[in-house]
């Protein structure tokens, strides 16, 4: 079954999405198989540092003393970039920050842009919004194109086409720009859409970018990509935007060092991005704005159990490593940052919406592990349920469970009962609970009854060893 089918889907809960997804058991195996290779990559690539873990630690403690004085490092930020000659504008939420950008086309006429990834733009559903108002937006990432032409979000914030083969790309290159059917050769379809998109960095006069790092101290900010398609686009421009999360402040330059070197090891193992851009100024004749977006940040930031989430540099390394995106797909998340990552971002912003999100996980903490700035996000995920139940947000069924359980696993008489009686039921009765009414079922053998519960074993053993 194709992936477009989970675009499609009325239900926004991560479950349905999920069996969606898993009716093509084979795309499900590739897609696991593929992140997880390249989890394998960055373990690799950070073997090879001896200094990783102070690395870490150092990116953590750099962006603690961020979070702690953010207004004044982006107030810095705003007047060094200011006097380079940059235009700085401030966006509340996602419709102020889509009303600046179109604003800014409008006064200089522009019907068509071109831009890299961002996933911030991704979050504002920029795209849509300029489509509506009569703006041509071409993105220039390879991988962000191919979804484009499919008319699908990304759905994976490193690797937007993970999901997809490279027949499916050849038929949609087949479709979109005149390519010979069933040709699925990557090295053709990749040169079939650098001379497409060169036609598009020559004659487009606008130019969208992402900011992966802002330096306060200097004003200037770097956009990191491996195929250099965001120089080409803000190079060739009369007019560049870039659009920046209120989180993407470092305080010095000095510091990039230790950014760079854990991004892209984490992201895809490689030792470091291929480009890694550094903007400060407009050159003669072009206009360069910044826009400087909250969209919910600031209440991430008073949230004290929730506030290391703006670390993130977006890096991709929970989503490659976590057992549950690898074989649900990023489509399943319903938002434009999946994963684990996206599972404690997205409730932030619609805690009714996304409440199925942080219940998408085992808690098995690799995201933790992974994560290169050291964000707590299994802990993170597991707060949030908390705060979902507390607010009402939690299904019914799950609310009842919760609350059995929560009975069943304080009064010891009923657990001692309970548990004879479910090892009576897997052993006599076992298709009472093997059988597709049983969600875990579903995906996994049930185990065999053990002849005993520890705590009879124990009451037996406890005088002799």
């Amino acid at each position: 079954m194709g992936n477009k089918i989970i675009m499609n889907i009325d239900v926004k809960d991560h479950a349905a999405l999920s069996d969606v997804f898993n009716e093509d058991e084979d795309r499900v195996n590739w897609h696991d198989e593929t992140l997880w290779w390249i989890r394998q990559k960055r373990d690799k690539a950070v073997n090879q540092l001896p200094e990783w873990e102070s690395l870490r630690e150092t990116a953590s403690q750099i962006k603690n003393n961020v979070l702690s004085y953010l207004s004044n490092y982006l107030q810095q930020f705003e007047a060094n970039a200011t006097k380079n000659g940059i235009k700085i504008h401030w966006a509340a939420d996602a419709k102020e920050h889509n009303e600046i950008v179109l604003g800014l086309l409008q006064s200089k006429q522009v019907k068509q842009m071109v831009k890299s990834k961002s996933m911030l733009t991704e979050e504002c559903h920029l795209n849509e919004f300029l489509a509506e108002n009569g703006i041509d937006v071409i993105d220039s990432d390879l991988g962000e194109r191919i979804v484009q032409l499919a008319k699908e979000p990304p759905s994976h914030i490193v690797l937007p086409c993970i999901h997809k083969k490279k027949e499916e790309i050849g038929e949609l290159f087949h479709q979109h720009l005149g390519t010979p059917a069933g040709n699925a050769d990557p090295q053709f379809l990749t040169e079939t859409a650098r001379q497409h998109l060169r036609e598009t960095f020559l004659t487009r006069k606008a130019a969208l970018t992402g900011v992966n790092f802002a330096v306060a101290a200097t004003g200037e900010f770097v956009v990191c990509t491996n195929e250099g398609n965001a120089d080409m686009g803000a190079h060739l421009a009369d007019i560049h935007i870039a659009s920046m999360g209120i989180e993407k402040i470092i305080p010095e330059r000095k510091h990039l060092g230790v950014f760079l070197r854990l991004l892209t090891r984490s992201a895809t193992g490689q030792p470091i991005t291929t480009y890694s851009s550094h903007f400060n100024k407009p050159r003669p004749g072009q206009e360069m704005h910044i826009i400087i977006v909250d969209n919910g940040r600031t209440i991430q930031l008073g949230r004290e159990d929730f506030r290391n989430s703006l670390k993130c540099i977006r890096c991709g390394a929970c989503m490659n490593t976590c057992p549950v995106y690898r074989r649900s797909g990023g489509h399943s998340y319903h938002n434009a940052i999946s994963g684990p990552i996206g599972s404690i971002l997205a409730p932030n912003l619609d805690m009714e919406k996304y409440a199925d999100l942080p219940f998408a996980s085992t808690l098995c903490g690799s995201c933790s592990n992974v994560c290169p700035v050291k964000i707590d996000i299994h802990q993170q995920l597991y707060k949030w349920r908390q705060v979902i139940v507390k607010n009402g947000y939690a299904t019914t069924a799950k609310k009842a469970s919760m609350r059995l359980m929560s009975f069943t696993l304080s009064t010891p008489s009923v657990y001692h009962v309970g548990g004879k009686a479910g090892r009576w039921v897997l052993k006599h009765a076992p298709f009472a609970v093997n059988n597709k009414f049983n969600p875990w079922y579903k995906h996994r053998d049930m185990p065999e009854p053990p002849k005993e519960s520890f705590g009879e074993w124990y009451a037996k053993n406890k005088n002799g060893r």
